[in-house]
Order: structure tokens, then C-alpha cells, then sequence
């Protein structure tokens, strides 16, 4: 055959043909991502389980002591005591309504800030409730700058109403108070100050280091100061905003006052309630979990300040915290395990 009609023949077509990608090693398959999944959940169920565990070996004297303490006590005030704690959540979740204009399902808000309680003893500052109320608000459809703009003014307006019953009460009852021992000294007023100043400075100083800080700071601060408005263009989440934040540190000093009359503590309601007040103002900035510790023994100090014996006041305020604290955190962990695995946080 002649170079010329080698020419015309037809030549192979020289399409290159597709060759499937091998799967990349170690991809998980939609199964092994579900599993991870449902494992993931479950751990995060069992955490707070595990916290509390550590948590109450930890201060397992405490607990020892406290039931050593409450075996005498009368059990309906005890019970009266209980009843307070359990409108405690129900102030809270009143509160945490007011803050924001959209309307939140009760029964899960409910639910939520009684899990909070749980976390907010295992976590300093408020953490742990914080960080479970804003999942809550995130599940609900809350915006990331909205929910945080609403825990910034719950977070506000619970000090300010504090400050304010204080105030009401030093005007309601002029003589019958003590608080000539609790007024702190200049020196005390000083170094508060200088805290107070120190923060404000670092606060400042991070906010013009870390420039990515500002855009979303920013965006919150607005958020804050316009949802503020407008919530208090409306009358109901007035009254549930600042109504709830000043019931609830009153709940709290009924729960107190009631553990109180169990033991026989002899002093007047107001001046227990008042006390609270004073020492939940106090020593409540300090960033212990759920206020242990420094909360404590600024309750123990005042109710000595007001006439009560050092026994009586100690075995007030450990009771005090067998019904605010242990008899609610295993109940709440458990709140707070369900709510995870149903997706709700």
C-alpha cells in the first residue's frame, strides 16, 4: 500500500476516556457521620453529669456537713424554701423573655434556665448559663447579634435592680437596718475603683489591638441599643424585664429566709432579706461558680452583723445552698443532658 492511501485511512478517534476519581482514604460515608454524630451528642449529655460528679467530690465536706446540719430542721419551712427556688426559674425565665421582642415558647424557656441553673454551678461568671441560653435562643431562630445582645442586657439590668431594691429598702426601713459594719472603708471603695478602672482600660486597649474584635462588638453594641428601645416602647417587656429581674434576687432571699426560720434563726424577714441583698451585691462580681465560696461567707458575715450566732448563721447559709444548688444540679444536668440529645441545645 502507497504512503497516499495510508493517508486516507480513517484514524483512531482520540477521545480520552473519563476514568472515575478513587474515593479519597479515610472519607467518612453518611453512616460513619451519623454515628459520629449520635456519639458526639451522647458525650455531650454525659458532660454534665461527669462535672457535677467531680464538682461534688470535690467539695464533698460540704456536702456532708450539710446534711448534718439540716437533720433537725423543720421540714415545712424547708419545703417553703423549695417552693421560692422553684419561682426563682420562673423569675429568670421572665426575664430572659423581656430581653428579647420576639416571643419564646414558655415551656422550653422554662426548661432551659432550669438547665442553666445546672451549668451555672459548673462554670464561672455566668458562663455556663449563658453559653446554654444562647443555644437555646440560636435553636429558637435568635441571630447570633440579637441573642447576644439580649444576654448583655439581662446581664445588665439584673445588678441595676438589685442596686435599686437595695436603695428601697434602706429608704422603706431608715432605722431598723445595720449596715454601719457594711458599708465598706475608703481603702475597700479604692482598689474597687481601681478594678473597675483596669478593666474598662483592658477592655479599650483589646478593642484597638484586635481590630477583628471591632466589627462584631460593634454590631452587638448596636443590636443592644436598639432592641433596648424598643423593648421599652412596650409595656409588658418592661414589666417582664425589670418585674423579673427584681423578684428574682427576692425569691432567692425568701429561699434563705425560709431555711432560716427551719433552724430557728431569729431575726426578721427584712433584715435576712436585706442581708442577701447586701452580700449578693457585694461579693457577687466575683467570678466563682454560681457565686460559692465569696457569696457565702459575705451571707455568713452579715447575718452575724445583724444578731444572729455564728452556727445558726453558718447552718442558714449551707442549707441555703442544699436547696439552691444540690438538690436541683442533678435534676438540671439531667434537663440539660435531654435537651442536647433532642437537639433543643
Amino acid at each position: 500500500m502507497s504512503p497516499l492511501q495510508l493517508d486516507e485511512l480513517p484514524k483512531p478517534s482520540l477521545t480520552p476516556v473519563p476514568i472515575p476519581a478513587p474515593a479519597s482514604v479515610g472519607a467518612p460515608t453518611p453512616t460513619q457521620a451519623r454515628q459520629r454524630r449520635r456519639r458526639l451528642r451522647w458525650a455531650l449529655s454525659l458532660l454534665p453529669l461527669l462535672l457535677i460528679g467531680g464538682y461534688a467530690a470535690f467539695d464533698w465536706p460540704t456536702v456532708h456537713d450539710s446534711a448534718v446540719r439540716l437533720a433537725g430542721a423543720d421540714l415545712w419551712w424547708l419545703l417553703a424554701g423549695t417552693v421560692f427556688n422553684i419561682l426563682c426559674w420562673m423569675a429568670a425565665s421572665v426575664t430572659r423573655q423581656g430581653a428579647l421582642p420576639e416571643r419564646l415558647p414558655p415551656g422550653p424557656l422554662l426548661a432551659s434556665q432550669f438547665a442553666a441553673g445546672a451549668a451555672n454551678h459548673v462554670l464561672p461568671a455566668g458562663l455556663g448559663a449563658h453559653a446554654v441560653t444562647l443555644r437555646f435562643l440560636q435553636n429558637q431562630g435568635i441571630s447570633i447579634p440579637r441573642a447576644t445582645a439580649s444576654l448583655a442586657l439581662y446581664s445588665l439590668v439584673k445588678p441595676v435592680a438589685k442596686t435599686l431594691l437595695i436603695l428601697g429598702f434602706l429608704l422603706a426601713f431608715p432605722g431598723t437596718l445595720r449596715i454601719g459594719q457594711l458599708v465598706p472603708d475608703a481603702e475597700t471603695l479604692t482598689v474597687a475603683a481601681i478594678g473597675v478602672v483596669c478593666a474598662l482600660a483592658a477592655a479599650a486597649l483589646l478593642l484597638t489591638v484586635v481590630r477583628p474584635l471591632r466589627r462584631p462588638l460593634l454590631d452587638c453594641l448596636s443590636t443592644a441599643l436598639t432592641d433596648a428601645r424598643l423593648l421599652h416602647t412596650r409595656p409588658i417587656r418592661v414589666l417582664q424585664l425589670w418585674g423579673g429581674a427584681a423578684a428574682f434576687p427576692l425569691l432567692q432571699a425568701c429561699v434563705l429566709a425560709s431555711v432560716g426560720s427551719s433552724l430557728g434563726l431569729q431575726l426578721p424577714w427584712v433584715h435576712v432579706i436585706f442581708a442577701y441583698l447586701a452580700a449578693s451585691a457585694a461579693v457577687g462580681a466575683v467570678p466563682a461558680p454560681g457565686g460559692i465560696g465569696p457569696v457565702d461567707a459575705a451571707l455568713v458575715f452579715t447575718l452575724v452583723v445583724f444578731g444572729a450566732a455564728v452556727p445558726v448563721a453558718t447552718g442558714t447559709v449551707i442549707g441555703f445552698r442544699v436547696i439552691t444548688v444540690w438538690l436541683p444540679l442533678v435534676p438540671g444536668a439531667l434537663v440539660l443532658s435531654g435537651m442536647v440529645r433532642r437537639k433543643m441545645l
